[in-house]
């Protein structure tokens, strides 16, 4: 166990690159299953869930070799275990994407009840809907999810809620259908549309007919390739209200602005100056008193729910009233207690929070309930007067490649110690 420890107080500055997007790479890395030559995959982040993801996919039989330009090959022709492990599977919620591409090239899949960050239900019904719909035999028990599918067959699915993995899932599962499968009611976040583009750029047929219809023409085989995970859109952002929280001005590098436009907006609501390039977004708050704005969290092109932790700690230091309300996960704001530790004015109804912004943070002893809420408490701690110590920092470790490296380059002092 390791926690972090932070002093509060310095205003950062300078420069950071943005690493691949996790949640892209998940996705691809899953679909590499579907194929029977190898793949390599580039700009993969270093995080725990990626290496998780990697040891699902090697358990099952699929061999992975590290390339000397930081890509990964990845060879899934000889897979002989379709089995997702309970130790594997209970750490991260996204190892339920190997259903699909299991069920389509192998024809069944044995998979552990999923895990992964406590921010809500999250069931994975709308997945074994499509599945079964498909033709699949699905039976259930206390630990496993059992699949089977001599041939899954072309369908129309409508997803009674937008769901990122299960829309991604029935796309894997539908890429060697005979005739054409159509999905509705899909989600439209850049990582699913990086796993589209990545699959089409193999041989697949995915065209959308709207923005929330997929339309999936069955193909025979996928080719190899060669490809480079998109940016991640919540880490820029992250590190953009780093820039904010402590009225400095932080430049990332890597990152193309499109993908962040509703955050991009409540910067400058809040008075930011935001400047953009066509792989750059900066912001500068030097000069700024940061107004608090009002946020609700939708599936994209809204607002992300993986930013709304990290905007409650903006918002918390930022002049003003404001409220937030989380629409995607019910269980989402489990930060707000350990942000209150630390003298932030908030109180909750239901799936709304309502901030009063206070002149001052102060440094506490908190806990990291999960991915984003880790993140919210750097940010806090970074403004936070004296010490602020996070325990079960392996949360942001899921989700933040290098986060007090990236941070102390900027201006930040961060130390990672083992808690005795």
């Amino acid at each position: 166990m390791e926690r972090l420890i932070i002093k509060g107080g310095n205003q950062l500055h300078g420069e950071v690159e943005c690493s691949g997007a996790k949640n892209a790479g998940l996705p691809i890395l899953a679909s590499t299953i579907l194929f029977d030559d190898p793949v390599s995959i580039f700009n993969l982040p270093h995080l725990k869930d990626i290496s998780t993801m990697l040891e699902l996919l090697n358990s099952m039989g699929s061999v992975i070799r590290f390339e000397e330009d930081d890509g990964i090959e990845i060879d899934s022709s000889s897979i002989d275990n379709p089995e997702a492990r309970y130790e594997l599977v209970k750490t991260m919620r996204a190892s339920v994407l190997v259903m699909g591409p299991l069920l389509a090239k192998y024809g069944k899949a044995k998979i552990s009840q999923p895990g992964g960050c406590n921010i809500g239900t999250r069931p994975i019904d709308f997945h074994l809907a499509g599945l079964q719909q498909m033709g699949a035999n699905i039976t259930t028990d206390s630990k496993f999810i059992y699949l089977e599918a001599e041939n899954l067959k072309a369908t129309h699915f409508k997803f009674p809620k937008i769901s990122v993995t299960g829309t991604e899932n029935l796309i894997m599962a539908s890429i060697f259908c005979d005739g054409t499968t159509t999905l509705e009611n899909c989600a439209r976040e850049p990582e699913v549309e990086d796993l589209i583009n990545f699959l089409n750029s193999s041989g697949a047929k995915i065209s959308r007919t709207d923005d929330a219809t997929v339309i999936i023409e069955g193909v025979a085989a996928l080719n190899r390739n060669n490809w480079s995970i998109l940016p991640d859109r919540i880490e820029a952002g992250t590190y953009l209200v780093a820039g904010a929280i402590t009225n400095g001005h932080v430049k990332v590098n890597g990152i193309q602005p499109s993908l962040l436009e509703p955050i991009i907006e409540k910067f400058k609501e809040m008075g930011a100056f935001i400047n953009t390039g066509k792989d750059f977004v900066e912001i500068d708050a030097t000069l700024t008193d940061l107004k608090a704005c009002n946020i609700s969290t939708e599936p994209f092109p809204g607002f992300p729910t993986d930013m709304q932790a990290q905007f409650m700690a903006l918002n918390t230091i930022s002049k003003g009233e404001s409220t937030i309300v989380e629409n995607v996960f019910e269980n989402r704001f489990q930060h707000v207690v350990e942000l209150k530790k630390m003298g932030a004015d908030i109180s909750l109804n239901g799936s709304t929070a309502y901030i009063s912004g206070v002149a001052n943070l102060v440094g506490s002893s908190v806990i990291a309930s999960d991915l984003r809420a880790s993140a919210s408490l750097v940010l806090a701690g970074l403004v936070g007067k004296n010490r602020t110590e996070i325990e079960n920092i392996f949360h942001i470790d899921r989700g933040y490649e290098c986060i007090e490296e990236k941070l102390n380059k900027l201006g930040a002092e961060i130390i990672r110690e083992p808690v005795v």
